[in-house]
Order: structure tokens, then C-alpha cells, then sequence
């Protein structure tokens, strides 16, 4: 990781915001995209104008950064994320939220759409992040070490702050929607796993599955960051039916899922900032 190539994109956004902290981000996930749009007073920086940010190829995930008034504070929110499967590198896929650790924010919430194979998870359900599996074998930490990025053997036994678990319950109950916890498992893609994979992961005590968040997270808890996720439910994994999985199963269940979601951001962003 360029530790110039971050402060380069930290100096960008806060030039280009006219705000010289963010006390928390949020990174959104499938349908989430035109939420961070939907705030007052936000401040759009298309990535493609911030020093090395690396810009989404999948259709249906954004291409831009949002600056918004929080309270007395500002939130960064990442409308898209890059991901491994579409030859990115590691260090391009934890490069937006390690600019955002260094852009002041304290707290990040990571958002993703996920299979479900839980006990009595079903597509629709939020479900709130409490440990996650790397079924990759890859990790953004491998190479050389920035110490002023974080230590070499960062701890990783609560890598889904309970403290931000706590507020996401809260967000929840406002909301007026049911709180859940599961475990994520992170699979590299695109293709989706397959029905013997999903047993694997059940077998290991996971819930949920997807292609991203875990590097991200991986890479927040490096700089001591508190990482809290959410996964949204858009499809059953596989086996768990008889349906094949399809992209526009999980682009459908997302947009039915929009209203309800952005209840529980619209009730979280207050208690990110306050801490």
C-alpha cells in the first residue's frame, strides 16, 4: 500500500468537500447507491477525480464518493466498491476505506448484499455482521508493512466491533426492524459457490455469503479502526433450494429492500458520530 497515494486522496477529498475531517463512512452495498444522494447538503466526488481511487466495473455499483453533514460532524459515503473478482488488486480494494480511516473516520460501517443459509434467514432479512471466514486464502496485509498504516500482527478477535453492534441494535429497534447476527464467509467469485461449499460453511457456523467486506474489514482493524457490518439477505444460497442463483435475484431483492435499510442508516448515522 502507498501511504503518498493515500494522503494524495485524503488532501482531494477534503479539498474538494471543504470539510478536513469525517468522523465515520460507510461503504454501500447492492441498492444502496442512490442513498448517500438522498441526504441534505451532501457533496458528490466522483471517484474518478480522486487520486488513484479505483472506479467499479460491475454494473450496478456506484462510482462515487459523498461527503455529508452529520450533527455537528460529516460522513463519508462510498456509493460502489471494487472487488477482488474483477482483477483488482488487494490494495485497490482496501484503498477507499483506508483513505477514510485517514480522512478522521473512527467508525465504518460495511454494507453488502449476501446469500443466506442461516437458520431462519431468509431473502429480505438485514442481518448484522459478527465474525467473518476467508475462504480465499488472501489477505490485504500480506507484503511489506507501513507501520504507519498499523502492526505487522494485528489482532483480529473482534474484528466486528461490539460497541457498534450495540448501536446497530439500537438502529434496528428505531427502525422497526428485527435484529439479527450471523457470521459472513467471504468467497473470492464471481461464479457462486457451489452446494457442497455452502455445507462446508454451514458445517463451520456461517450464515451468510458473499464477495466482498472481509478485506475491507481485515484492513480497518489494521489501523485500529472499529468496523461494523451489515449484510442484506437477496437470496437463498446455493442448495438451500432448488433455484438457480442469478445477479438480478440479488438486484431485485435489494431494491424491495431500499425502504427498510435506509430506516436503519437514516436512525445510524447520528450514533456513529456521537460516538
Amino acid at each position: 500500500m502507498n501511504y503518498d497515494h493515500l494522503t494524495e486522496a485524503v488532501a482531494t477529498i477534503a479539498s474538494a468537500s471543504g470539510r478536513d475531517r469525517h468522523a465515520a463512512a460507510v461503504v454501500l452495498g447492492s441498492g444502496l447507491g442512490d442513498y448517500a444522494s438522498s441526504l441534505d447538503e451532501t457533496i458528490e466526488i466522483p471517484y474518478a477525480e480522486i487520486p488513484h481511487f479505483p472506479e467499479p466495473r460491475v454494473v450496478g455499483h456506484g462510482g462515487s464518493l459523498f461527503s455529508a453533514p452529520v450533527g455537528d460532524e460529516a460522513v463519508l459515503l462510498f456509493a460502489g466498491r471494487v472487488h477482488t473478482y474483477e482483477g483488482w488488486g488487494l490494495d485497490d480494494v482496501v484503498f477507499g476505506v483506508r483513505t477514510a480511516a485517514l480522512a478522521g473516520a473512527s467508525s465504518v460501517l460495511l454494507t453488502n448484499a449476501a446469500g443466506g443459509l442461516g437458520e431462519g434467514l431468509a431473502p429480505g432479512d438485514l442481518v448484522a455482521i459478527s465474525d467473518h471466514l476467508n475462504y480465499t486464502a488472501r489477505n490485504p496485509l500480506v507484503g511489506v508493512n507501513d507501520d504507519r498504516l498499523g502492526p505487522r500482527f494485528p489482532d483480529m478477535s473482534e474484528v466486528y466491533s461490539r460497541r457498534l453492534r450495540g448501536l446497530l441494535e439500537r438502529a434496528f429497534q428505531i427502525a422497526s426492524v428485527t435484529y439479527r447476527e450471523g457470521v459472513y464467509a467471504w468467497f473470492l467469485g464471481p461464479s457462486y459457490e457451489t452446494p457442497a461449499e455452502i455445507e462446508m460453511v454451514k458445517r463451520a457456523g456461517g450464515d451468510l455469503v458473499g464477495m466482498s467486506t472481509v478485506p475491507e474489514a481485515i484492513a480497518l482493524n489494521h489501523m485500529g479502526v472499529d468496523v461494523a457490518g451489515i449484510s442484506l439477505v437477496t437470496n437463498y444460497a446455493a442448495g438451500i433450494t432448488d433455484a438457480p442463483l442469478s445477479h438480478e435475484e440479488v438486484t431485485e431483492t435489494a431494491a424491495e429492500a431500499r425502504e427498510r435499510f435506509t430506516a436503519v442508516l437514516d436512525a445510524l448515522l447520528p450514533l456513529l458520530v456521537a460516538g
